[in-house]
């Protein structure tokens, strides 16, 4: 039972940026909103991991669980549904490369493509297909054009040891150093658009900076760190069952974001998204957060109704939709993506029960929030709730910090629940 006692036991540290020691690994790609490595570190510890424990991740987005269990030598399970993401934490826990010969293969490339462009005076452009899958701007098209004639470059001297590491420098730097996008609590355009941009330049550095951290990582190479494309809801299909010692993640929020839209451009650009039906096919693999990943046949909130809380909650947003006489689409869906929300977190704790070791410690970031017509949401106090009706044990509750909400300034709370599953 989730009491007054168990919910701000303690603080930990406020800071939600990634230190400067910390840059090695983790600033190959990563989410703008990621937890940053330090909290993971805390917890970690806090759990008395080592190397003969697993730890997973079941909502890895851009691995930063994984690569802190990977630097200290602690066996590691992601779970991703988006590709880019995957992309990102399978790359960012490879480090048997040579980095040596990383920058040597790199700098062909860069010839390679360095030439094609100064011979090259038809601008190169995508299909209209992929095209009409970014917002509109997010790229100029003389970057566009140099940045496909290097794409090209890197598949004309593929090499199965460099190449991903090669593309995931290109996504480091397409968005915003290539690209047009700015990231806030959402990604959108921004206002200066550039007319071009030096793209190989921008991209030798990061492939650079990969090769030195190799070298620095390279005597933890061999620690295990698997990592999985697929939906966090079906993880007991995915791991052996009474495998896990612990977990720690941050699964989406309750909210209007779309975390398709994050990493739209570098998945178009790249390869990983080619169609409307690629983009449906991910949303159908995520739990649901937001409107616009929600479909007919969708049945996650069958899983919480005996949950009267969440009833309770969906039941309130729908009144004040009510009565601020909103009627769009999407404000009709809010009740219905809040249930959906916590039937797919139930689901996924469900299913995650079958796989964890007997004593096995749980650590879920999750913040409050009022993206529904303000009305407050306290995920953290209702995911525990949630977890104890499954036999999960709440231990506390963390306050990892606060902040203020986009449309009222109101502080809203990001916490870590933090549980235990005592076996049967």
């Amino acid at each position: 039972m989730v009491t007054p006692d168990s919910t701000q036991r303690r603080w930990v540290s406020t800071e939600n940026r990634v230190r400067p020691e910390d840059l090695t690994v983790h600033d190959w790609y990563r989410f703008v909103l990621s937890f940053p490595p330090h909290l993971v570190r805390e917890y970690l510890d806090n759990f008395n991991l080592g190397p003969d424990s697993l730890v997973l991740d079941p909502f890895c987005g851009t691995g930063t669980t994984l690569v802190e269990a990977k630097l200290r030598g602690i066996p590691s399970i992601g779970i991703e549904a988006t590709p880019m993401a995957h992309f990102a934490s399978s790359v960012k826990t490879t480090w048997g490369i040579d980095p040596q010969r990383l920058m040597t293969h790199a700098a062909s490339v860069a010839a390679t493509a360095s030439s094609s462009m100064t011979s090259t005076s038809k601008l190169r452009s995508l299909d209209p297909d992929r095209q009409s899958l970014l917002l509109a701007n997010s790229i100029s098209p003389k970057p566009l054009h140099r940045m496909l004639i290097l794409l090209d470059a890197m598949h004309q001297q593929y090499a199965p040891d460099y190449y991903q590491h090669e593309l995931l420098a290109l996504a480091k730097v397409l968005p915003s150093e290539i690209g047009n996008l700015r990231f806030g609590p959402e990604v959108g355009v921004s206002a200066q658009l550039k007319d071009d941009a030096p793209v190989i330049d921008l991209w030798l550095p990061a492939v650079e900076r990969m090769a030195t951290d190799l070298a620095e990582v390279s005597a933890r190479s061999s620690t295990p760190a698997r990592v999985l494309q697929d939906d966090a809801r079906r993880v007991s299909a995915l791991i052996d069952s009474c495998s896990v010692d612990a977990v720690f993640t941050s699964p989406p929020y309750p909210n209007e974001k779309d975390y398709t839209r994050t990493t739209r451009l570098e998945s178009v650009l790249l390869g990983f998204v080619a169609s409307k039906d690629d983009l449906r096919a991910i949303k159908h693999q995520l739990v649901r957060s937001n409107t616009r990943g929600v479909y007919k046949q969708d049945d996650d909130d069958t899983w919480i109704r005996e949950h009267p809380k969440v009833e309770r909650l969906a039941q309130t947003i729908e009144s004040r939709r009510i009565e601020l006489g909103k009627t769009s689409g999407f404000e009709r869906l809010y009740a219905r993506v809040t249930k959906l929300y916590f039937g797919g977190m139930a689901r996924h704790l469900e299913a995650l029960r079958t796989i964890l070791k007997p004593g096995a410690r749980l650590g879920y970031v999750v913040g409050d929030q009022a993206s529904y017509l303000r009305v407050m949401i306290r995920t953290g106090e209702l995911l525990a709730h949630i977890a104890e009706s499954y036999g999960y044990r709440l231990e506390r509750i963390d306050l990892f910090r606060t902040r203020p909400a986009t449309a009222t300034n109101e502080l809203l709370r990001e916490e870590v629940v933090v549980l235990t599953w005592p076996g049967w």
